[in-house]
C-alpha cells in the first residue's frame, strides 16, 4: 500500500465520492428510444481561465440536472455543429485583441463562405468572453464569435457575458449573475432540461467529481537508472502536467545563462528595474527584434519542501499521471508508456504552489477534506455565490498562494490527485526581449521591473519571476529554461520609417530596434525613427538614458538630421502631468509627415490607458491634418493597423 491507498500498480483511493452526473457519460440514462440531452460548453483558453470558467458553467449546469460536456475548440470538429442543441462558448482575448492558439482553425472553419445563413439555424447559443477592459479591444473575440454564430443563423439564448479582469471580483463578478440568467432563460426554452427548475440544486455533499486525473506510484529499484538532461526532465514533467496549456512545447527551446544584473533606475525612484543580460547556453537560437522570450522561474525550495510536508507526500515517491479512464482515453494509453519522475521535481516544474492565488472550486474541494466544522463552513460560504466578495478579498486580493491557503485550513487533507488537478500551472512569464542579435550576437536582453506591492492587510507580495531573476548573479550560473516566440511587434525593414511610443519598461524591444537600425546603418541607407519616451522623473526613472541620448546626438539613429527625434515625457517633474500623448500631439506636424511617408507606429508599455490615448492623439492629428472627422481619423489609422503598420504591445 502506497500513500493515499495506492497499490504500487497505480489502483484508484477508495475514499472520493462519486459524482451523481459525469462529464464522461452524459449523465443519467435518457428515457428509451430519447436522445439524451447534454449541454456542450466549449471553451478556448490561453492561460487556462477560460477553461476554469467552462468547468464552473459545466458543473453548474450538472448540479441542476442538466449533464455537460466541456470540450476545447482544437478538438472538437467544428463540421458537427449544426447538430448541436444548445452550446456555451467560453471564450478569452488576449493581448491586443488576439485570439487563444487553440481557437484559430476552429474560427477559420466559422470564417468558411459556404456555410450560409441557415447553416446553424437549429442551434441555440450563449457566448461568455474573458477579457480586460484595460485593453484597447476588450473582449474582441467574443464579440467577434457572437456576430458570426448570428450570421450563420443560430439563435442567442442571452446576450453575451463579458467578464472584465479590472472588476473587483473579476470575471466571476459577470459570471454568477450570467449563469443565473442562463439557467433561466434555457429552462424557458424546454424544461426539460432542468427536471427540478434551473434553482434545484443537487446538494453540494453529493455532487464532487472524481479527480480527472490518476496517479501511479512506481518502487524505485524498478526503474531503469537513466542519465536525463535538464531538459529531458522539464519536458517529461511539464509534458504530464494536466496544464494542457503547454503540452505542445514542454521541452524548453534553450537554455540562458545570466552574465549581468544591473539596476538601472536610480535611488529615490519608487520602482526597481533591471536591465539583465544572458549568453545562450550550449545551443543558440536564433530570434528577431521585437520578438518575446518566455522564462520558467524556479520557486522557493523552502516553500517547496513546506508544500510537499503540509500535504503528507513522499517527495522521493516516482509519479506518472494521466487521465482517468473516460470516453477519451487517449492521455490514458500515454500514461503506460510515460517514464516515471520523482514527485519533488514534478511539483517545482509544473505546480505554482508559492505565487498563483486558487480558483474558487478549490475551496469547494477543500470543504469535502475538511475535518473541523468551522473550516467546513468557512470552505462551504467562500465557495458559494454569497461567500464570492469576501472570497475575492481573502484570496486573490491578497493574492495567498496555495500553500498559504492550506495553512489557514490546517483541518484539510486533500489526495494528491486533486492537488495536481486544482494547483494553478507553473507558466513561464513572457517579457519582450530588449537586445538585437544583430548588435549583440549570442546573446539576449531583457529589461525587467521587479514586481513587489503591499496587499490590503499590509503583506508585502513579490513577483515569482522578476523577484527570482532580481536575486540572480552571474556567479551562479543558473541554467534558465526559455521558449522564445514572436509577439505583437514584427521587426521592420530598415527602409521602413518608424513611430515608436515606448514609456518606462515599455522602451525594451525598441532598445533592439535602435541597436538594429545602428548596425545596419554602417553599410547602407536607414529610414527615420521618431521615439518618444515617457517615465515618472528624469532623475530617477530615465532608462537607458544614455543609450537613448547618444542616438539623438548629430549623426544618430534617432537625430533630427536623419529625419527622426527623441521626445520625452517626465510626468512628475512638472505641477502638470506630462505624458507621451502630450508630446506627439506637440510633435503633430512631424508625425504626420511622416505617417505619409509610409511609416509604421509601435506602442509598447502598460495596458492601462496609454494605448488609448496614445491612439487618440494620432486621431486629433490626423483630423487636424486632414480636415477630417474624428470618426474618418479612427477609419484611416484601423487601415493602417489592417496593413500592418500600427502595432500595440501592451501588459498589464
Amino acid at each position: 500500500m502506497d500513500i493515499f491507498g495506492f497499490e504500487s500498480n497505480g489502483s484508484d483511493a477508495s475514499d472520493i465520492p462519486k459524482r451523481r452526473y459525469s462529464q464522461s457519460t452524459g449523465g443519467e440514462v435518457a428515457a428509451m428510444g430519447e436522445k439524451p440531452r447534454k449541454l456542450l460548453v466549449l471553451y478556448a483558453s490561453q492561460t487556462g481561465n477560460a477553461l476554469d470558467a467552462a468547468e464552473r458553467i459545466g458543473r453548474e449546469a450538472e448540479r441542476r440536472g442538466f449533464p455537460a460536456s466541456i470540450v476545447s475548440t482544437d478538438e472538437f470538429d467544428a463540421s458537427s455543429l449544426p447538430y448541436e442543441e444548445a452550446v456555451v462558448f467560453v471564450v478569452s482575448t488576449t493581448g491586443q485583441g488576439d485570439s487563444p492558439d487553440s481557437f484559430k482553425a476552429f474560427w477559420r472553419f466559422l470564417l468558411q463562405r459556404n456555410l450560409g445563413n441557415y447553416w446553424l439555424q437549429q442551434v441555440r447559443y450563449a457566448v461568455f468572453g474573458l477579457g480586460d477592459s484595460g485593453y484597447h479591444k476588450y473582449n474582441f473575440v467574443a464579440k467577434k464569435l457572437d456576430k458570426r454564430l448570428s450570421d450563420l443563423g443560430a439563435t442567442s439564448i442571452i446576450e453575451k457575458g463579458l467578464g472584465d479582469d479590472q472588476h473587483p471580483s473579476g470575471y466571476e463578478g459577470t459570471l454568477d449573475p450570467w449563469m443565473l440568467s442562463l439557467w433561466s432563460t434555457l429552462y424557458q426554452i424546454n424544461p426539460k432540461y432542468f427536471p427540478k427548475g434551473p434553482y434545484v440544486k443537487i446538494p453540494q455533499d453529493e455532487v464532487i467529481d472524481q479527480p480527472k486525473y490518476r496517479i501511479l506510484y512506481h518502487k524505485q529499484e524498478k526503474l531503469e537508472p537513466k542519465l536525463l538532461t535538464e531538459s529531458d526532465i522539464i519536458q517529461r514533467a511539464r509534458g504530464m502536467s494536466p496544464g494542457k496549456l503547454f503540452k505542445d512545447k514542454s521541452k524548453p527551446d534553450c537554455f540562458l545563462k545570466m552574465t549581468r544584473n544591473e539596476v538601472l533606475t536610480k535611488a529615490g525612484s519608487t520602482k526597481d528595474v533591471r536591465h539583465f543580460e544572458f549568453q545562450f547556453v550550449s545551443s543558440n537560437i536564433e530570434y528577431e527584434v521585437g520578438d518575446v522570450v518566455e522564462l520558467l522561474p524556479s520557486q522557493n525550495p523552502s516553500a517547496i519542501d513546506a508544500f510537499i510536508e503540509r500535504c503528507d507526500l513522499d517527495p522521493e515517491s516516482f509519479i506518472t499521471i494521466g487521465l482517468r479512464e473516460t470516453e477519451n482515453s487517449s492521455f490514458n494509453e500515454e500514461m503506460i508508456t510515460q517514464l516515471p519522475i520523482k514527485l519533488k521535481t514534478f511539483v517545482e516544474l509544473t505546480m505554482d504552489v508559492t505565487s498563483a492565488s486558487p480558483r474558487r472550486y478549490f475551496f469547494e474541494v477543500m470543504s469535502f477534506y475538511a475535518t473541523a466544522e468551522h473550516e467546513k463552513e468557512r470552505l462551504q460560504y467562500f465557495a458559494s455565490p454569497e461567500g464570492r466578495d469576501d472570497l475575492y478579498n481573502y484570496n486573490q486580493k491578497e493574492r495567498r498562494s496555495i500553500l498559504e491557503v492550506l495553512e489557514d485550513f490546517p483541518s484539510v487533507q486533500i489526495p494528491f490527485e486533486w492537488l495536481v488537478q486544482l494547483v494553478p500551472p507553473l507558466k513561464p512569464r513572457a517579457f519582450s526581449i530588449s537586445s538585437s542579435p544583430l548588435a549583440h550576437p549570442a546573446q539576449v536582453h531583457l529589461t525587467v521591473s521587479i514586481v513587489s506591492w503591499i496587499t490590503p492587510y499590509k503583506r508585502t507580495r513579490k513577483g515569482l519571476c522578476s523577484s527570482w531573476l532580481a536575486s540572480l548573479t552571474p556567479e551562479q550560473e543558473v541554467n534558465i529554461p526559455v521558449w522564445f516566440h514572436k509577439g505583437s511587434l514584427p521587426a521592420p525593414s530598415q527602409s521602413l520609417p518608424l513611430i515608436l511610443v515606448g514609456p518606462g519598461t515599455g522602451c525594451a524591444p525598441f532598445r533592439g530596434f535602435i541597436a538594429e537600425r545602428a548596425v545596419q546603418a554602417q553599410s547602407s541607407l536607414i529610414a527615420p525613427v521618431m521615439f518618444f519616451f515617457g517615465c515618472r522623473n528624469k532623475d530617477t526613472d530615465f532608462l537607458y538614458r544614455d543609450f537613448w541620448e547618444s542616438h539623438a546626438r548629430e549623426g544618430g539613429m534617432l537625430s533630427e538630421g536623419k529625419g527622426g527625434g527623441f521626445y520625452t515625457a517626465f510626468s512628475r517633474d512638472q505641477p502638470k502631468k506630462v505624458y507621451v500623448q502630450h508630446k506627439i500631439r506637440e510633435m503633430s506636424k512631424k508625425v504626420w509627415d511622416l505617417l505619409c511617408d509610409g511609416a509604421a507606429v509601435y506602442v509598447a508599455g502598460s495596458s492601462t490607458k496609454m494605448p488609448c490615448d496614445v491612439m487618440s492623439a494620432l486621431e486629433d492629428i490626423v483630423s487636424e491634418e486632414t480636415g477630417g472627422s474624428k470618426e474618418v481619423a479612427s477609419r484611416w489609422l484601423k487601415a493602417l493597423e489592417k496593413a500592418g503598420r500600427y502595432n500595440v504591445e501592451a501588459w498589464s
